[in-house]
């Protein structure tokens, strides 16, 4: 009879492997290695998926042996078990019949009592533990392997989703980038449909064609590395150096005598034990109890070490780059054109943020305020029900800067770019609403405005450290397009 306190299915999963088995037959999969094989990026993020839902699942899986189903019988499996045989004997009846109705053992069980005399064998409570022990571990591994398939079938079809989501993205960007593979795997959970593909190629076909938005957008990407550090004279930095270590190891010097069991370092008069038989007891004591006479010998090695120091640096010191907080005004003065190049330059900052391991939030502003985190989990949905937005209403600036200089003000979002899109056709902020701002200017996040506008305010436009203009006449953009 199996000694144990309770019958452990984790332990049961480890010996029997069928969630190895599992990963390896997802990865073994033709059309998962292709997509793959396709990029490093996407191996990377389909890996780590596949890993995640590994430890999920092996949670999921060992909660099988606690389901009522399986608990009565286990508190009762392991209640006889623990019985002296007589007492089995004279109860074991009682213990069959609870089993009625939720054991695969109990048919089982009652041949098992046919023969009234087998219950007084003083080998019958082993014998009859040993086969309950066998089924109930036969059904939780039964139980298991169902649990198993089923979450194994919505991870292949999460994952078959996600490859032909990549595959329809591959007509709108390229995604050559390593770490913009990774993340568009990550947020290709989303089912696109030939409207969304077509929508996002426009978008994606506009930036292209008005490449001063891309040359915006590429500049916005390289502020976070152009900002002034007081610290960039003196920045904390590794480097490897070789550094001598002193060495119990390294025999440079005898220093001394110690007890120990290293026959290399033995002092010769130990030896002595081993010319007498009676005595040679004695040295074998000693050797396993680490009492024999050694030299001590030390020297010094030379390591090769990470030491961390403060170096003189003379460039542009590398900063933490935080996320995008895209602001765009949705305002009815902003459609046609200006509502095009707002949309566009968002999915360039979009595409410049998945490169660069950075979040892009967009917050839509006219008398309400809408908010999209364009690279999350199911960043996909989220583009197109921001590129689906219809512009109307009017502007109201003052609020979305407050709830931008909110957000600017936790630890998530130091060091963001703030960029405003808008006609700027709204009246200047206040001076309590500039001191906000010049604050977290102190603080390395950077505030940028891109006028769409030829009327902008420039008193508005003043509050910003960046501005840019991008208005193209009428002539100009037929030319772009031509």
């Amino acid at each position: 009879m199996p000694v144990t306190e309770s019958v452990n299915i984790a332990m049961m999963l480890a010996e029997s492997g069928i969630i190895d088995n599992a990963v390896h037959e997802l990865m073994m999969r033709p059309q998962l290695i292709v997509a793959a094989e396709s990029n490093p990026g996407i191996k990377s993020a389909m890996k780590n998926q596949i890993m995640k839902w590994r430890g999920q699942v092996q949670q999921r899986v060992t909660k099988v042996s606690v389901e009522t189903r399986f608990q009565r019988e286990i508190e009762l499996y392991q209640e006889a078990s623990q019985w002296d045989p007589e007492y089995f004997a004279e109860h074991v009846e009682s213990i069959v019949k609870k089993m009625e109705g939720h054991s695969s053992f109990y048919f089982k069980a009652k041949s098992l009592l046919d023969g009234d005399h087998q219950k007084h064998n003083p080998m019958f409570q082993n014998y009859f533990c040993n086969q309950w022990y066998q089924a109930l571990s036969k059904s939780l591994t039964e139980a298991q392997q169902t649990e198993l398939e089923q979450h194994k079938e919505k991870l292949l079809a999460d994952l078959y989703q996600r490859i032909e989501t990549m595959q329809q993205m591959q007509e709108v960007t390229e995604a050559g980038d390593e770490k913009k593979a990774g993340r568009l795997w990550d947020m290709a959970k989303a089912k696109l449909t030939r409207g969304d593909v077509d929508s996002m190629k426009s978008i994606a076909s506009f930036l292209k064609k008005n490449n001063g938005l891309q040359e915006i957008a590429e500049k916005l990407g390289r502020m976070a590395n152009e900002v002034d550090d007081p610290n960039k004279e003196r920045v904390r930095a590794e480097d490897l150096k070789m550094v001598e270590e002193r060495s119990d190891s390294v025999t440079d010097d005898i220093v001394g005598v110690h007890e120990s069991d290293d026959l290399s370092r033995l002092l010769p008069n130990e030896a002595m034990f081993l010319a007498y038989p009676e005595l040679e007891v004695v040295f074998y004591k000693h050797l396993v109890d680490k009492r024999l006479m050694n030299y001590r010998v030390q020297g010094a090695q030379r390591k090769l070490r990470r030491v961390k120091a403060y170096k003189r640096q003379t460039k542009q010191v590398e900063q933490d780059k935080g996320p995008f907080i895209v602001c765009i005004d949705a305002s009815g003065s902003m459609n046609g054109f200006p509502e095009q190049c707002a949309k566009a330059l968002a999915y360039g900052l979009m595409q410049i943020a998945l490169a660069e391991e950075r979040d892009c939030y967009v917050i839509m502003f006219s008398t309400q305020q809408i908010t999209y985190e364009l690279t999350k989990q199911d960043g996909l949905s989220e583009v197109l029900n921001f590129l689906s937005y219809s512009f109307h209403g009017g502007t109201d600036l003052g609020q979305v800067l407050d709830q931008s200089i909110e957000l600017m003000s936790g630890e998530k979002y130091k060091n963001a770019d703030l960029v405003v899109l808008s006609d700027f056709i709204a009246p200047s902020q206040s001076d309590a609403m500039m001191k906000r701002i010049n604050k977290l200017k102190e603080h390395k996040n950077r505030f940028h405005a891109v006028n769409l506008s030829k009327y902008g305010n420039p008193e508005l436009m003043s509050i910003f450290d960046h501005c840019w203009s991008y208005h193209p006449s009428q002539l100009g953009r037929l030319l772009k397009w031509r």
